[in-house]
């Protein structure tokens, strides 16, 4: 079996690795990868939204499964045009990614359906949206979200007018996140813990995977600018076993039903961004794949076949499946370049990592993000460059393992956060 997985990051890479774990697969291609997935699979200069050229090369070279893991493709339709060609997919079709590509389409659908989310507006005007904010239905903090995909970093939270205002010129007018911020949402603040749940659905049976707890702000403390994540921890601590049958009842299931009923079916990895309010949790966003880092500490967990599972949700059959997870707990740390989520130098050579682009150490898996391989060494090629990740009997020690990976890592301007777990 030839196996296409579509996508450039650490997400990718953590799941070419699982995959590589099934003695049936031929050969696995990544479109367009990067330095590090090139050591694992084969590489192909294809963009990930370029619907054409995918279609085009999976076509042409004979692949037989593909596995559409970033956001952007999703959003453009990718599995519709591959799905036409008789191909066989993991990822939602362009009506069902709209859960993740449009914040208002999401806020709406939880509204009519029931399902638990912080009181809203949406505008798409930027006077109409500012007459809103200067008047006495707001109270802050309050959270501005740009409608459409921002690398995970459309969302702001004001804490006075001041801010809301400086957002919303920032997204609707100086169009920080281009078209995305053509529409917004303007959300109530919520407080308390935040729970990352991505689940397996074929569009009627849901499995939740391993709770997660994704690390959003830049610097320690959570302070700084949202980046697209700088660390995860599996399993999350918040996440209580009665908990998680409240989410099941009030909004997983609901939410499943919910796209069925709306005529667009949801296949693939949907994504829960939870927070753990007084009154219950409630759904803060959806994202339609994977999250990353989210999967480089939640698939080393996996212990049955990921590919056996894709396969069951593609084929419609995911209630056949019985997916198990080993009870140790996971931790990965990203290092970043100096600058990120702004202005960052790239093209730096990254020290200690051998031929293959992993540590001498067997207890540790590298997840490359943004590198490049020049033919003898590694080099930065992005924002968030590594992913370090551990397993471990308890959180503290996966994370000691993580952290003492990345201690050994060397690059010019690496910039990780100290606190990975404790928030």
């Amino acid at each position: 079996m030839n196996i296409l997985v579509i996508g450039s990051g650490g997400r990718e890479h953590a799941i070419v690795k699982a995959l590589k774990k099934n003695q049936s697969i031929r050969k696995i291609y990544a479109a367009p990868g990067n330095g590090g997935l090139s050591r694992d699979a084969q590489c192909v200069n294809i963009k990930a939204d370029n619907v054409n050229a995918i279609t085009d090369f999976v076509v042409e070279c004979y692949i037989d499964y593909i596995i559409v893991a970033s956001e952007t493709p999703l959003a453009a339709g990718v599995v519709d045009a591959l799905e036409r060609k008789g191909k066989k997919c993991f990822g939602p079709v362009k009506n069902a990614a709209r859960i993740e590509s449009s914040k208002v389409f999401s806020k709406n659908l939880m509204k009519k359906y029931g399902i638990p989310t912080a009181d809203y507006e949406t505008f798409d005007n930027c006077d109409t949206a500012l007459a809103y904010v200067k008047s006495n239905k707001v109270k802050f903090p309050l959270v501005v979200k740009a409608d459409g995909l921002a690398l995970g970093k459309g969302v702001i939270i004001a804490q006075d007018l001041n801010e809301a205002e400086n957002a919303l010129t920032l997204i609707m007018k100086e169009k920080k996140f281009g078209e995305s911020g053509s529409s917004i949402v303007i959300e109530e603040f919520l407080t308390g813990p935040e729970v990352t749940v991505m689940a397996f659905t074929d569009g009627k049976t849901i499995k939740p995977m391993i709770s997660s707890m994704d690390h959003k702000r830049l610097q320690d403390g959570n302070k700084g600018p949202n980046t697209g994540g700088m660390g995860a921890i599996a399993p999350n601590s918040h996440y209580t076993k009665e908990i998680a049958g409240v989410c099941e009842k009030t909004i997983f299931q609901p939410t499943i039903m919910a796209l069925q009923s709306e005529g667009c079916p949801f296949k693939g990895c949907l994504y829960f961004g939870l927070i753990l309010t007084l009154l219950g949790p409630k759904v803060i966003e959806y994202n339609c794949r994977f999250g990353d880092p989210e999967t480089q500490a939640v698939l080393p967990l996996l212990e049955t076949d990921l590919l056996e599972i894709m396969q069951a949700v593609t084929d419609g059959k995911l209630d056949t499946i019985d997916i198990k997870w080993s009870s140790l707990a996971s931790a990965c740390v990203v290092l970043a370049s100096g600058g990120y989520p702004e202005s960052y130098r790239t093209g730096m050579e990254i020290s200690s990592l051998d031929a293959e682009g992993n540590l001498n150490n067997n207890d540790i898996l590298v997840y490359h993000s943004g590198t490049e391989f020049d033919g003898s060494k590694f080099r930065t090629a992005g924002g968030r460059v590594l992913g370090l990740s551990a397993s471990g009997a308890s959180k503290e020690i996966a994370l000691q393992k993580a952290y003492s990976a990345a201690s050994q890592i060397g690059f010019e301007g690496i910039y990780y956060r100290k606190d990975i777990g404790k928030y």
